[in-house]
């Protein structure tokens, strides 16, 4: 039923309701003007690592009368509100050495609205950033032995600005005789503060410090004039013993990288790596550096963490993709106004087939490693996403990370959360495959990265885009319906792995773990039983994941569950792989778990008898071989 607005009030009047007010919230519009009353500055203390406390003091060059002062909500990288102001505390502002009121807005709790009172040039602002005490409280940022300082979460700047009009002059305080890397310039350092060189606002957010007591430096450009650095920084001393012959493929990335493209959109670039059980994981990229979170054994248990390795390749691609060439809806004037991420499947998705194809060509992975990887997502999308078959698409998963801000969910599987990565990798697969096709060899996907990336060498600046700037770029190399082929690729249900066949390579499943999936399943500590019984399995018997409609769902089995026992035996990963084997072999013979859920115990009988199943890659040997072309060194 449909009724007029006037109609609607004089219903609920007559029922004795009064329409609810209009509410919109009281932060000033942004202007793209320069901040004309000056330059910010921000100074945090970093010394208090026994409690994980940021102390910051804050100077807002500031006219008299209103002045609302933002904590970023919408964070680069991120894609999503993620801002944490829940671990913002201890507000005070002053102006003249006096202190003045604040009220956030009831309607933006990231804005916070003040007068500045008159014959006052500045306002004085301190705060404590609460750093996450545990990894229920988000990703921790302090350790006794390192620090991971994000600027977004230790400044308030003025609304109605955009921030690249926005100066800043930041510094930092650290424990004594810690050494920092960062993308900012250092202007002076007295003792354990150092300050850097002022920069816009939007610089300063996007160049993160990580700073700690053990640290190694590489230079992975040598005797360049734009220097590439590797930054490492350890739990203990013994995790920086790495030999020369490890650093060569990170060395080799960079040159990679430059044939690729043609071009860099950096005056220099630092890895921010922290090799660490104790700080929280990261990897996040920025236009000058990214932060790279892996194990505290990565250098020295290379085998167990060969496939950590896209990190690298994946957050140094998106320097080019995703910093400097970025989708016009993600592209906003400040950090909050909302973002649009419908373009998160060039931004991520072509950057995550980037990170697999640039780690085999640096070397960062052997051609075999790189295809269990393809293998792996090509799976997720044969088998492993009952939900884009059905309910969803590719395209609507990018409006993920501010549906789910990456929450753990019930089923992933069937809700196909951020699906815009891997599924986006596999689309430019395809991509590269009708690119070949279409100009017998002579063009790929190299000649789109070069022209749609790689201009203007140097320049830094954000340059946008619009999928038909995407569409354009692809038919400038050869003409095709290329809106057709993405779009219904983006919005459709059908399967995503036609490009790994046109390539020259078939998907199929065998009895037998990669070593790819051996290596995932240690470093996750789980069993994946996905594309067998349906399951993952945690070390303990507590169940992850179910495959949506898969043998174990159909048997009554959810993700809240924990596995006791295994026909009759105490649960681990061998009960289970022997179970599965022995009702291969007896086909009256059903797979017996004992479930416990809340207090209670069941007994669950699964009918599947087809052993187990891993993905792997075989070659087709009707077609070439073209996806060993492009995991080929240039």
């Amino acid at each position: 039923m449909k009724t007029s607005a006037l109609a609607s009030a004089l219903l609920l009047a007559g029922l004795g309701f009064t329409a609810a007010p209009a509410y919109a919230d009281n932060v000033p519009p942004v202007q793209d003007t320069p901040y004309a009353p000056g330059t910010l500055s921000i100074h945090v203390d970093a010394t208090n690592v026994a409690q994980r406390i940021f102390r910051v003091q804050e100077t807002i060059p500031a006219a008299a009368g209103p002045l609302t002062l933002l904590y970023p909500e919408w964070i680069p990288g991120n894609h999503s509100p993620t801002g944490p102001i829940d671990k913002f505390a201890g507000l005070t502002v002053k102006a003249n050495g006096k202190v003045i009121e604040w009220t956030r807005d009831p309607l933006n709790v990231y804005a916070f609205h003040i007068n500045v009172p008159e014959g006052a040039s500045a306002v004085d602002v301190e705060f404590q950033f609460l750093s996450s005490q545990g990894g229920r409280q988000g990703r921790v940022m302090m350790t006794p032995e390192m620090l991971s300082l994000q600027w977004d979460k230790v400044s308030v700047y003025p609304a109605g600005h955009n921030i690249r009009q926005i100066n800043a002059r930041a510094s930092v305080t650290l424990p004594a005789g810690w050494q920092a890397a960062t993308a900012l310039h250092v202007a002076s350092k007295s003792g354990d503060t150092i300050s850097y060189e002022p920069i816009s606002y939007n610089a300063l957010v996007d160049s993160p410090l990580l700073a700690g007591k053990y640290y190694k430096q590489f230079e992975l450009n040598p005797g360049a004039s734009v220097p590439v650095r590797m930054n490492l920084f350890a739990d203990a001393p013994k995790y920086l013993e790495i030999k020369p012959d490890q650093i060569k493929p990170y060395r080799e990335l960079v040159q990679q990288m430059y044939k690729l493209y043609g071009a860099h959109h950096y005056n220099h670039y630092d890895f921010l790596v922290s090799l660490s059980d104790k700080l929280g994981g990261i990897g996040l990229e920025h236009h000058r550096s990214s932060e790279d979170g892996v194990g505290a054994d990565y250098f020295t248990d290379t085998k167990k963490n060969i496939f950590d390795r896209d990190l690298f390749s994946h957050e140094y691609n998106h320097s080019w993709d995703g910093k400097y060439r970025r989708g016009a809806d993600l592209t906003t004037p400040n950090f909050n106004v909302p973002m649009s991420d419908t373009l998160l499947w060039v931004y991520e998705g072509q950057t995550q087939f980037w990170g697999y194809v640039m780690a085999a060509r640096a070397g960062l992975w052997t051609p075999e490693q790189a295809r269990d990887i393809w293998a792996y997502a090509a799976a997720t999308y044969d088998k492993g996403r009952p939900g884009l078959a059905t309910w969803r698409n590719v395209q609507d998963t990018t409006n993920d990370p501010t549906i789910a801000q990456r929450a753990p969910l019930p089923y992933r599987n069937y809700q196909a959360s951020e699906d815009y990565y891997v599924a986006g990798a596999m689309i430019w697969l395809d991509v590269d495959a009708k690119l070949r096709e279409l100009s017998g060899g002579k063009d790929s996907i190299d000649s789109f990265a070069k022209a749609f990336f790689g201009m203007n060498n140097g320049d830094w600046k954000v340059n946008t885009y619009t999928f038909d700037d995407v569409v354009k770029t692809l038919n400038g190399i050869k003409p095709y319906d290329w809106a057709s082929f993405l779009r219904s690729r983006l919005d459709g249900h059908g399967p995503l792995i036609g490009g790994l066949e046109k390539h020259g390579w078939k998907l199929v499943y065998t009895d037998q773990p990669s070593d790819a999936a051996k290596a995932i399943e240690a470093r996750r500590h789980t069993v994946d039983l996905t594309y067998s019984l349906g399951l993952s399995v945690g070390k303990d018997g507590s169940i992850n994941d179910v495959l949506w409609d898969g043998p174990a769902f159909k048997a009554g089995i959810g993700p809240s569950m924990k596995i006791v026992a295994v026909d009759g035996n105490e649960y681990s990963a061998d009960a289970m792989k022997d179970a599965i084997g022995a009702s291969a072999k007896d086909k009256s013979k059903p797979v017996e778990l004992l479930i416990k859920e809340f207090d209670s115990y069941r007994t669950v009988r699964i009918d599947y008898h087809d052993g187990m199943k891993y993905p792997h890659l075989v070659r087709d040997t009707s077609k070439p071989d073209t996806l060993s072309q492009l995991f080929k060194a240039r």
